[in-house]
């Protein structure tokens, strides 16, 4: 006999909550809102079903904020009929592959003007870190810099240093 208030017996396990499911809808949705946010580029990386890659840049012609808003829940119900991990994943690699572009950039840009400031000890440093540097090539274009810094001038050899920078650091890496 089955009694109301003996909880001795097996229950059958109960789903996810409402609340749950929600909170996953909206956690899809979300997704789907990065995926709009995109360049076409990156997007273009990311593996997405044609369904939801039509939904999304249709998303992004929308200039209405109520339509947007409309094809935002639309994109954010697509994605619950796709798998969602892979697309996490790769927006996860793009994003980062994105962000150590710029730090390199940051760090190169960093050196560039430790160079022209410092001289010799930045320059010392710069071998240490890069050994196959050429190291004549490097101190003309650090000189030209330099005068061209304290000559007003437009930027063309800080330009061309960074460039080298950015192609021996780009040689040590690969």
């Amino acid at each position: 006999m089955n009694d109301p208030l003996d909880f001795d017996h097996e229950e059958e396990p109960l789903g996810p909550s409402r609340s749950q499911l929600k909170r996953e809808a909206e956690a899809l949705q979300d997704l789907g809102a990065e995926l709009v946010q995109l360049k076409a580029a990156q997007l273009d990386a990311i593996p997405l079903p044609e369904r939801l890659r039509e939904a999304v840049l249709e998303a992004r012609r929308i200039k209405s904020h109520g339509a947007l808003r409309r094809q935002m829940q639309f994109v954010g119900k697509v994605m619950r009929g796709v798998e969602a991990e892979p697309i996490r994943e790769a927006l996860d690699r793009l994003l980062n592959r994105d962000r150590a572009a710029a730090a390199r950039f940051h760090q190169l840009e960093r050196w560039r003007d430790r160079l022209i400031e410092e001289g010799d000890g930045a320059l010392a440093e710069w071998f240490d870190a890069y050994p196959g540097s050429d190291r004549q090539h490097l101190r003309q274009l650090v000189r030209n810099a330099v005068k061209e810094r304290a000559g007003g001038k437009p930027a063309g050899a800080g330009r061309a240093l960074f460039r080298h920078l950015r192609e021996v650091a780009e040689g040590d890496d690969g």
